[in-house]
């Protein structure tokens, strides 16, 4: 078993990342264990999708000439270069669809670019006008995956959806939650409807979707996409001061990120996790939660243990 000087901190770790950023416009491919992003079918059509994406929710939420967006364009590019796929946004996240779309337009090596966004409003001509605004938005002819945000008034979106597919207007299509609410309804659809993805909440701290969620996903051959990995930040404040465990790196874990991405990677009904942020360094850091080794059952058991006991 590795000892304990083997493992970096994520501190150490993202120390390196800064002083490697200052000579090197991204970390060399020796941080990250393994040579390929781990990637995962879509069941409905068998295409093969990056294990972490990212998300824009609050992150991405900025005037485009905001002093923030070199910093997103870096973040942007890290995540292609180590990666990336799939980018997740929302009409309900501000300028989060604007700015994905400008900063599209200026990064490079973008080829395996998956869009994500939502519908999030009412009525049939509403949500038509929404979508066709997402699309000029984000700067591009064709969204690869169109979801209905929080279930809201899924009747009248699913049957637009379906029709903007059946006319390659869009390729996939979902609904999604957050929050751990509406799980019930979200059930009931999926076992009714035929979909595509879902999308909802599910981290170390959050378990509820291993109950119903994700055995019907698997079941019924539906991709999903996990939101609020980190709980939105309380579970680094649940650790904190708390080491790393010795044993984490037997699964090419080197930071609590690390952590808390691998244990949701390695349900196999998860096919994508989307966390969110504005700082390379933890773009990176999310990153390399794709390379490398995951935990098995009993792993994933002692994970639940150890961080219960922080």
């Amino acid at each position: 078993m590795p000892t304990r000087h083997a493992l970096l901190s994520r501190r150490q770790l993202l120390k390196l990342g800064a002083a490697a950023s200052a000579l090197l416009p991204w970390w060399p491919r020796a941080v990250f264990a393994g040579p390929d992003m781990r990637k995962r079918p879509i069941p409905a059509s068998g295409e093969q999708l990056s294990l972490i994406g990212l998300g824009t929710s609050r992150t991405f939420d900025v005037d485009s000439r905001a002093a923030l967006m070199p910093q997103l364009r870096e973040v942007m590019q890290g995540f292609f270069a180590h990666g990336g796929q799939l980018i997740d946004s929302s009409p309900m996240y501000g300028n989060a669809e604007s700015v994905v779309g400008a900063l599209l337009g200026q990064v490079k090596n973008t080829s395996g670019l998956f869009t994500a966004t939502k519908v999030w409003t009412d009525g049939k001509e509403s949500g038509v006008e929404q979508m066709q605004r997402s699309m000029q938005r984000m700067g591009v002819k064709k969204i690869d995956l169109m979801q209905i945000h929080n279930l809201r008034d899924w009747q009248i979106h699913l049957q637009t959806l379906r029709q903007w597919q059946a006319q390659e207007k869009i390729r996939y299509i979902g609904i999604t939650t957050s929050h751990g609410r509406h799980h019930e309804e979200l059930e009931s659809i999926m076992a009714r409807e035929k979909l595509d993805f879902v999308q909802f909440s599910y981290n170390i701290g959050d378990r509820r979707a291993e109950k119903r969620l994700l055995p019907l996903a698997q079941d019924k051959g539906i991709a999903t996409l996990i939101n609020r990995p980190y709980q939105r930040g309380s579970l680094f404040r649940k650790v904190k001061n708390k080491p790393l465990p010795d044993w984490a790196a037997e699964i090419d874990c080197a930071s609590w990120g690390q952590f808390f991405l691998k244990f949701i990677a390695a349900h196999p009904a998860v096919s994508c996790i989307i966390p969110a942020t504005s700082k390379p360094k933890h773009l990176l850091d999310n990153m390399a939660a794709g390379h490398g080794r995951l935990p098995d059952a009993a792993m994933r058991r002692a994970m639940i243990e150890y961080f219960a006991s922080a």
